[in-house]
């Protein structure tokens, strides 16, 4: 089978969307199928309002329509609301070609949160983008619950996961720092409620390892901590299993792919009970979960 896969999110970004959309090509791929990503790359693009480091595809649409019509896919997903997807979805309707959406982002969140745009305006573009799927894909049980009662259809829960042989407990002795070691990773973007997290008055040290737009501000506004920038593969399993404990501070992510990675490598997580982390920490077990980090 030949399947196309649209999605405005993709490298140079490292985010949960990316690795996620790269390992299910890979997995495709490794059964047989014929995968093809459309991305960014080969647009003319623009940086993203408020996160210049991401970049939009500038009206892909045609030049989108034909590389589908070459490629000539038997099933087509639509994996972002931006750009690529508005042009994939629109290449759809017009030929009548059915296709499924998937929702890993709470847009209309990270929108309020950047500008006064309200949740029910954000909220109903969403609607009609993924109104027009046969099914949409949501990450867990809490998400579909979410939406639902936002008035979307047809959801169906795509769950997470990652490599157990690459994350996996490790050797404490690789991070050289006062312990306790509590440590974050994602972007650093004000979606993610890092401050949540830097404001806490704990011992030991602090680790955040990702990069984004609140970078500077942050390594500014807290000295004491050790920003790392990104890490990948390895060298960011070896991180994270040399931390104490991984702290997930957003309120607003639909899963947090980082949470499993912590979690396979031994690491206790303290989050907030809401959406994605209540659906994968065993609350007192693997994690903590409440309203109080500390």
């Amino acid at each position: 089978m030949k399947i196309a896969i649209a999605t405005d999110a993709w490298y140079p970004q490292i985010n949960g969307v990316v690795r996620s959309l790269a390992k299910t090509a890979e997995a495709l791929t490794s059964l047989g199928h014929t995968v093809r990503l459309f991305t960014p790359e080969g647009f003319k693009t623009i940086p993203c309002p408020g996160y210049a480091s991401i970049r939009l595809a500038l009206r892909p649409y045609k030049r989108l329509a034909a590389l589908l019509e070459e490629f000539a896919p038997h099933t087509i997903h639509i994996a972002t609301e931006g750009p690529m997807g508005l042009a994939a979805r629109r290449y759809c309707v017009n030929r009548d070609v059915p296709f499924t959406t998937s929702y890993h982002t709470q847009f209309p969140e990270y929108v309020r949160l950047r500008a006064p745009v309200p949740l029910g305006v954000s909220y109903s573009y969403l609607r009609w983008f993924h109104g027009a799927a046969v099914r949409t894909f949501v990450p867990t049980a809490s998400q579909r619950e979410r939406l639902a009662a936002r008035g979307f259809g047809h959801l169906e829960i795509w769950p997470r996961g990652v490599d157990v042989n690459l994350f996996r407990p490790g050797d404490k002795s690789f991070l050289d720092a006062p312990r306790p070691i509590f440590m974050y990773v994602g972007r650093t973007a004000v979606e993610k409620n890092i401050n949540a997290f830097l404001e806490m008055d704990l011992p030991g040290s602090y680790y955040v390892i990702g990069d984004g737009p609140e970078l500077p501000a942050l390594r500014k506004k807290y000295p004491r901590v050790i920003f790392t920038g990104f890490k990948h593969g390895q060298e960011l399993a070896h991180h994270l299993a040399a931390a104490d404990v991984f702290v997930f501070p957003s309120r607003t992510d639909t899963f947090g792919l980082v949470l499993l990675e912590a979690m396979a490598c031994g690491v206790p997580v303290a989050a907030y009970p809401v959406t994605g982390p209540r659906d994968v920490v065993i609350h007192g077990e693997t994690g903590i979960l409440d309203d109080d980090l500390a």
